[in-house]
């Protein structure tokens, strides 16, 4: 069974495309993630269902025309209309090469080592234009810190491990 914290939105379905079953959709990640990824995830009734793309073409530089395995008519089509879309956080993260953008709400779930303090990032706080890291520490302690690549001395995705370098002040606050 897939989980919420197992994947990441990368776009919406938009609207059917013909009769033969196959749907627009919007993506917001680098092509070689959904290039790359084994399949793709919708929240349908509130069970995240995995679907197999069978065959993927560009209308536009954001937009693509998906068929997907077993749906075969505008009808099948239209159940997906308006669902996010979504893959495996883990196959997001291996697609990704260092020259890539990762959007901030990959990091939610990771283990947090900041200045040799452990913890886990659990939520983006982006209620102000500085997107911030909440991270609570294994003590129990929560804190905000920028979510900016100067703290950021490494990540390994694979491993779900962000390592931050920050001022010893930051975490006073």
């Amino acid at each position: 069974m897939i989980t919420r914290d197992e994947i990441i939105a990368i776009g919406k379905f938009n609207k059917t495309h013909g009769i033969n079953g196959e749907i627009s959709a919007t993506i917001n990640a680098p092509e070689v993630v959904l290039d790359n990824c084994s399949c793709i995830v919708c929240d349908i009734d509130s069970i995240f269902v995995p679907f197999f793309i069978k065959e993927s073409r560009y209308k536009s530089q954001d937009t693509l025309l998906l068929t997907i395995d077993d749906i075969n008519n505008e009808h099948e089509a239209a159940m997906l209309v308006n669902k996010d879309i979504y893959v495996k956080r883990s196959e997001y993260g291996e697609a990704l090469d260092d020259e890539d953008q990762v959007p901030i709400d990959f990091f939610i779930g990771f283990k947090a080592i900041v200045n040799e303090l452990n913890g886990s990032i659990v939520d983006i706080d982006d209620s102000t234009a500085n997107l911030l890291f909440v991270i609570e520490f294994n003590d129990g302690k929560q804190v905000l810190i920028p979510a900016v690549e100067e703290f950021i001395a490494n990540f390994n995705s694979k491993d779900r491990i962000i390592k931050l370098e920050v001022p010893d002040e930051l975490l006073d606050l």
